[in-house]
Parts: C-alpha cells; structure tokens; sequence
C-alpha cells in the first residue's frame, strides 16, 4: 500500500463539478492499494499516518501530529500510484488491486483512521474526481507498507 500525504491548509474533491468532500487544515492522503495488499499493510498506513509529527510545535519546530493540531484527513484513492512506466511510455497498472479489493481496503484505511479519533473525509472511490489543494509548506512524505515494488 502507498500513500503521499501532503500537508494542507484546506483540500477538497469534486465530482461533477460538485465538492463531495472537504476538509481545512490536515492531510490530503492520496491512497493506493497493491494486489496482495491485506489488512496488516491498511494498519501500517493508518499509523503512519495518525503518527506523522509534521506540524510545528511552539517553536517552530516539526513536532506535532495530526490529532495534536485538530486536523482531519482528505482521503483519496488513487490506483495509478502503482502505475510502472519503466517499459514505454503508456503506464501498466497490473500490481494495482482490483476495484473490490482496493474499495475494501480503501475503506479500512478510513475505518482506522476515525478509530484512532480523527476526522475522515473521503472522495468517491472510483470517480473521476478533481483534487484541489493548498499545500501548506509544503510538507510531502511517501509512505509504502514495504511490498517490493
């Protein structure tokens, strides 16, 4: 499982040119689920995610995590994180989870993260979806549960 998290002061998606979710200060997490993706890789992203300290402490320092400052998460799948362009110029997709399972998984991810006590906003799993961001930083970190690629 991969996931780019990107620091934000607000986020939103939108589907047909209506915003289906919205968040201020937080995270935008675009997602993607690997074929043999499994629960333990969702748990993995989840804490990693809660866990990151990238918002600044008192003295500037990047020292907070996401509960800490009263962010939420924008979560978006995105399978084409799993697209390899190592071979031509048109990307493969085959490693990326088939719908089903990646809506699953996708969904667990979001599950965990409102466990953990954080507000959770989700795109529309499988929808052409238009991404708008305002980075805050900007702060961008990959994270991968470690499946080779």
């Amino acid at each position: 499982m991969r996931a780019v998290v990107q620091r934000v002061a607000s986020a939103s998606v939108s589907v047909n040119g209506r915003v289906a979710a919205a968040i201020d200060r937080g995270f935008l997490v675009l997602l993607g689920v690997r074929q043999d993706d499994g629960a333990e890789d969702a748990q993995y992203i989840a804490t990693k995610i809660a866990g990151l300290r990238v918002f600044e402490d008192e003295g500037g320092k990047m020292n907070l995590a996401l509960g800490e400052v009263g962010g939420a998460v924008l979560l978006v799948s995105q399978f084409t994180l799993y697209g390899d362009a190592r071979k031509g110029r048109r990307p493969s997709f085959d490693k990326a989870a088939r719908p089903a399972e990646g809506e699953a998984l996708y969904s667990h991810v979001a599950s965990l993260l409102e466990q953990g006590g954080l507000p959770v906003a989700r795109g529309v799993f499988g929808a052409l979806m238009q991404v708008a961001l305002v980075n805050d930083g900007p702060v961008t970190i990959l994270l991968d549960s470690g499946r080779a690629f």
